[in-house]
């Protein structure tokens, strides 16, 4: 049965039964959900992996947010969909309602989320996340306006572009690619180059991720190109400094650090633009994310770069904390320091099993401690 799904997805994040027990119901509490008792789930879950009983709700949002994947990632079946005439005509008159205030609730949304996944992560956003981005989508499908359409399209494209960060960050590869890949339809939808360039660019991460690192080169040089001349200097500046990060993946040293010198020479003074809340470039964030280029080349002053960043970084960036210090381990590992190597992974895996980066987890995974064969604890 469909069910089965469970068991492949937990064993892929190197969770526990014991764990997923405690995650249901730490995330049922968060959300003063009445669930059964410890004992009565592991009875449950056991039934529910082999196929033996179908996960009924309030389980499968559960599942969905502690295990940041989809129903159909989980093998629960859809909902069932009412398509005919009376169904669609009901939809149209819907959309005909969205109006400029409608489109500034699902922008603030977006933007509260923003906010709490820099904070908190992903467990508590992703499922959230992909509940506004079937609103708007679903918006967007029966609008017949133009003008509401471009909006609504702009909208969709910063969920899901952020929802594509999220899942990435939950180490749900196929659905990040999936959310850019809407993120970049919508883009196109709604006449948005600066958009377009973003998503583009962003999946190029999942790219990196995966080993891919020559076609994320590629893709990011092409997202360089739709943003062009015409593009705010802040984005320009992103873009070269994402650029610099997936040609550092490449092991193209001499590209990656012109390519951060030229993010730093578009930057502007002020690094805010309020039409672009999804970018952060100033303060210390251009300055870690050139040290981890520096960590990926095997370059010594990765070491510098990265600790000069780490006390400068706002305390509300935890991810963005988590994945420096991941950087931090791997460059004195490279450096041969064993003891710094070591207190900067226990850090990282505290903050990213905080935050249930399994992501940032993945990458610890890899860690090997200088004078040892095996990877970090």
């Amino acid at each position: 049965m469909a069910e089965k799904r469970l068991q492949v997805v937990r064993k892929q994040l190197g969770y526990s039964a014991d764990n997923v027990i405690r995650m249901l119901r730490r995330r049922a509490e968060a959300l003063d959900i009445p669930v059964m008792t410890a004992a009565s789930l592991k009875t449950k879950l056991s039934r529910w992996e082999n196929g033996h009983e179908a996960v009924s709700q309030p389980y499968r949002r559960l599942f969905r947010e502690v295990y940041g994947r989809t129903d159909a990632e989980l093998g629960f079946p859809p909902e069932p969909d009412d398509g005919d005439s009376a169904e669609l005509r009901s939809r149209l008159a819907m959309a005909r309602h969205v109006d400029a205030e409608t489109i500034d609730v699902f922008r603030r949304q977006i933007n509260d989320a923003r906010h709490v996944d820099r904070r908190f992560g992903g467990i508590t956003l992703l499922d959230q996340l992909r509940s506004t981005i079937q609103q708007v989508e679903g918006l967007l499908s029966y609008n017949t306006v133009s003008r509401q359409r471009e909006s609504l399209a702009g909208a969709l494209t910063e969920a899901s572009t952020l929802a594509g960060w999220e899942a990435l960050d939950r180490n749900a590869i196929g659905q990040a690619w999936e959310h850019y890949e809407r993120a970049k339809a919508a883009a196109r939808e709604a006449m948005s180059p600066t958009l377009l360039a973003h998503a583009t660019a962003e999946q190029a991460f999942v790219l990196i991720d995966i080993g891919e690192s020559a076609a994320a080169a590629e893709q990011l040089t092409h997202a360089r190109e739709l943003a062009d001349h015409a593009a705010p200097p802040l984005l320009r500046a992103w873009l070269a400094a994402a650029h610099g990060e997936g040609l550092a993946s490449a092991g193209q040293r001499e590209d990656a650090l012109r390519a951060f010198d030229t993010a730093d020479a578009l930057l502007p003074a002020d690094p805010v633009d309020a039409a672009l809340p999804f970018l952060f470039l100033g303060g210390s964030h251009l300055d870690r994310w050139r040290g981890n280029a520096l960590s990926k080349l095997g370059e010594p002053e990765a070491i510098d770069q990265l600790t000069n960043a780490l006390p400068r970084l706002p305390a509300a960036f935890v991810r963005a904390r988590t994945g420096l210090l991941v950087d931090l381990a791997f460059a004195f590992a490279a450096a041969g320091d064993r003891d710094a190597a070591l207190d900067h992974s226990r850090q990282a895996r505290r903050l990213a099993s905080q935050i249930k980066s399994d992501r940032q987890l993945r990458r610890l995974g890899y860690l090997i401690l200088p004078g040892s064969a095996t990877g970090a604890a």
